[in-house]
């Protein structure tokens, strides 16, 4: 009876779909210096706000939230869709993945008419691939477009499902209320590949048992090849096609000796949760900002700042921080946490507190 009860209020909801993304050059946000920001928008039920930070005059990194139909079909899923791109040697990828990695996810979501990690690993495998062509299309006019590449985090909520998909250093870390104590539990989500993590140094070695300097330590800083701290990621085509490990790109990416196989995998960690009533939000953000806060600071900052401010950015990152109740930014020493709100709706069903999903 209940099943059914909630099967027919979600069938009800037919919302519009939107989109909110920052490419550099968005105007619908502001802009001052480095900073782009937008304190408020709109989405399917209800409000958000937004902020880019840039360290240079180059921006590398791209983030968007998509909200409505997840799909190609008009019938859906419906759902939010989130992503953090942090690149790396260049913005090409990060703009690629941008302009590309939802819409394979809704043509495989239309094509298997659910939400699943098959639909996402294929959306993902898909984007590597199209990535892939472009820079076979690029190499004789634009070869070092090979050593570009980009780290990507990616959340999705659809039917009380939260996917966290993930490559490379990029973090998502759940709000959890603890009702006994009134405090919030920071939990990760997500699995990071950064050879720094011992854990992942053992997986390189595994993978690769015959190249016993596949992770180098070089200047006191953990390198697979001596070239890059992580182990996954979209792009980075001269350490996974050996074709492109040569002239005319610059000497510093090349490595001595062919290699037969992949050295950076393409192929991201899924993880599935279903949402709890005491979820309160989801911090997306790259590793910028894990390097000075720990997930339970992060967490301990977006609870008790429930307002939206503004101020001085004193480093780069990419964040957005999915609330499941309200919209709203947190700063820490110069640090801004993004907040949106996802549109989780609890309804009270009998003597229950039921999750709903109403997006």
């Amino acid at each position: 009876m209940l099943s059914r009860l909630i099967s027919f209020l979600k069938a009800c909801w037919r919302p519009s779909s939107d989109r909110y993304s920052h490419s550099g050059s968005d105007a619908a946000g502001r802009q001052e210096g480095l900073l782009w920001y937008k304190d408020t928008g709109k989405h399917i039920n209800g409000d958000f706000s937004m902020a880019v930070v840039q360290a240079n005059n180059l921006l590398e990194d791209q983030s968007q939230i998509e909200s409505g139909c997840l799909s190609l079909l008009d019938t859906g899923p419906f759902g939010t869709f989130v992503g953090v791109y942090d690149g790396h040697g260049g913005p090409e990828t990060s703009r690629y993945i941008n302009d590309n990695l939802f819409h394979h996810l809704k043509r495989f979501a239309a094509e298997q008419q659910s939400m699943s990690v098959d639909v996402i690993r294929k959306a993902f495998q898909a984007t590597e691939e199209g990535f892939f062509n472009l820079v076979a299309k690029q190499w004789p006019m634009k070869p070092q477009i090979a050593a570009v590449g980009s780290c990507c985090l990616v959340g999705v909520v659809c039917n009380d499902i939260l996917y966290i998909a993930n490559l490379g250093d990029s973090r998502a870390v759940l709000g959890r209320a603890v009702r006994a104590t009134g405090e919030v539990l920071a939990i990760q989500l997500s699995a990071e590949h950064n050879v720094s993590i011992e854990s992942v140094r053992q997986e390189m070695h595994s993978m690769h048992p015959d190249d016993s300097n596949i992770v180098v330590l070089k200047h006191n800083v953990w390198r697979v090849k001596g070239l890059i701290q992580i182990s996954r990621s979209i792009g980075d085509v001269y350490l996974k096609k050996s074709e492109y490990n040569r002239e005319p790109l610059y000497s510093k990416f090349r490595l001595r000796e062919p290699f037969k196989k992949p050295i950076l995998s393409s192929d991201p960690a899924i993880s599935v949760h279903e949402l709890q009533p005491d979820d309160q939000f989801v911090i997306f953000a790259s590793d910028g900002l894990w390097e000075h806060l720990s997930n339970q600071e992060a967490v301990d900052i977006v609870q008790n700042n429930p307002h939206n401010v503004r101020g001085t950015f004193s480093d780069c990152f990419v964040g957005i921080c999915v609330s499941l109740f309200d919209a709203q930014w947190a700063l820490h020493g110069g640090l801004y946490i993004i907040n949106l709100m996802l549109g989780i709706d609890y309804a009270v069903l009998g003597s229950g507190i039921v999750p709903m999903h109403l997006i």
